[in-house]
């Protein structure tokens, strides 16, 4: 069976990336490590981020210890450590939101990308930009504040985390795709879908579009040796 270790820095990042496997990839096993001191730490800004990247990557040498056939992070904060991780390990190892950044630049060159938790933002905007320079696509991306959704959702009401959400996302025009930044909104993809004609994009479901991908010939090769 596939295994796929999912490292998480806060909690409201663990449901939707479950609930996404359970709907789109049942058959594979995945294991959840929960290290909520990272985003704490990354807002209140009381270690440097060299701390933080180091701090990425031991939780991936964690995983291994998991015999995982790959990682996916779920927090959008911590790309630099989650690159050194990927470049010195042996197996796929994802961001939060490369898939659904490939994603969206196939559906156009505007982009709009709401949010709920500040500190990730630039990290987000400079690995968007760097998307698109490797596919060498002209793109512009807005990205939107959404105040008070994750402090709502944190608090216990996911509704009107959702509501805020849908309303950003009404209010949104002229862009090719509307990106949903981090796993904890994904919650709220259909209710903002059925506000606007434009497509919503969310990063659990790329990603796991882009893992199944990834790991096909492993799964064939399984398959073909029973």
């Amino acid at each position: 069976m596939t295994r796929i270790v999912l490292i998480h820095a806060t909690r409201v990042a663990m449901a939707p990336i479950e609930a996404g496997f359970a709907r789109a990839w049942p058959e594979v096993e995945t294991l959840s490590i929960l290290e909520e001191g990272l985003s704490s730490d990354a807002a209140s800004g009381r270690v440097s981020a060299e701390v933080l990247d180091q701090r990425i990557n031991a939780l991936a040498d964690y995983a291994m210890g998991l015999a995982p056939d790959a990682i996916l992070y779920t927090c959008s904060a911590f790309g630099t450590g989650i690159e050194t991780a990927s470049a010195r390990l042996d197996l796929p190892v994802l961001k939060p939101n490369e898939a659904m950044f490939d994603a969206a630049l196939g559906a156009g060159g505007q982009i709009a990308m709401l949010y709920t938790f500040p500190p990730a933002v630039a990290g987000m905007e400079q690995e968007f930009s760097d998307a698109a320079h490797r596919k060498q696509a002209r793109a512009t991306l807005n990205s939107i504040f959404v105040a008070d959704a994750l402090d709502a959702l944190k608090s216990g009401d996911a509704d009107t985390h959702d509501r805020l959400i849908a309303e950003a996302a009404a209010d949104v025009a002229g862009v090719d795709a509307i990106m949903l930044a981090h796993f904890s909104m994904s919650r709220a993809a259909e209710m903002a879908r059925a506000q606007t004609d434009i497509p919503v994009l969310t990063s659990p479901d790329a990603a796991i579009d882009k893992l199944k991908r990834v790991l096909a010939p492993a799964n064939a090769k399984g398959q073909s040796a029973c």
